[in-house]
């Protein structure tokens, strides 16, 4: 599967079979959002894939979020996690969520410049609410840099 924009060539080969899950079209609402948009001029430009119960995201984060020497901002982190949890959200139903909650664990520094995976998936449906897990890995070792749960709520349309 060809994705576009194509997708930093570390992540080529693991996410070649997977749909990329658009949560708007071209011009969409969403293009500059922080987290997600593409439009973002210096945002972080999430992206979630579709995969079996969950999204992963390839993610990168640039030297000009870091914090601490070598490692990102705590604050950048939660952002990256943020978006990969609403993308799990909208795997649900396809439709727009919004943070309600989120409560980020960090394991240990999370370096800039490094291929990392955002895991996210749905863990109870409430109705009028989602609740969220994910992780943010160390993409060649799989270690775990932070955890987060969120609650998401749908935007009315």
């Amino acid at each position: 599967m060809i994705h576009n924009p194509p997708l930093p060539a570390v992540f080529e080969a693991f996410f070649a079979d997977l749909l990329e899950q658009k949560a708007s079209g071209a011009g969409g609402r969403f293009h500059q959002c922080f987290g997600c948009g593409p439009n973002h001029q210096i945002g972080l430009r999430v992206r979630c894939f579709l995969a079996a119960g969950e999204v992963l995201a390839p993610i990168i984060i640039a030297p000009e979020f870091a914090g601490p020497p070598g490692a990102a901002h705590g604050g950048i982190v939660a952002a990256c996690l943020d978006e990969v949890l609403a993308g799990a959200a909208v795997r649900h139903d396809s439709r727009i969520y919004v943070t309600g909650e989120l409560s980020v664990r960090y394991v240990k520094p999370t370096p800039v410049e490094r291929p990392l995976l955002g895991r996210a998936r749905e863990t109870k449906d409430a109705g009028k609410y989602l609740d969220l897990e994910g992780t943010l890995e160390e993409f060649e070792t799989r270690a775990i840099v932070a955890r987060a749960t969120g609650r998401f709520f749908p935007v009315a349309d």
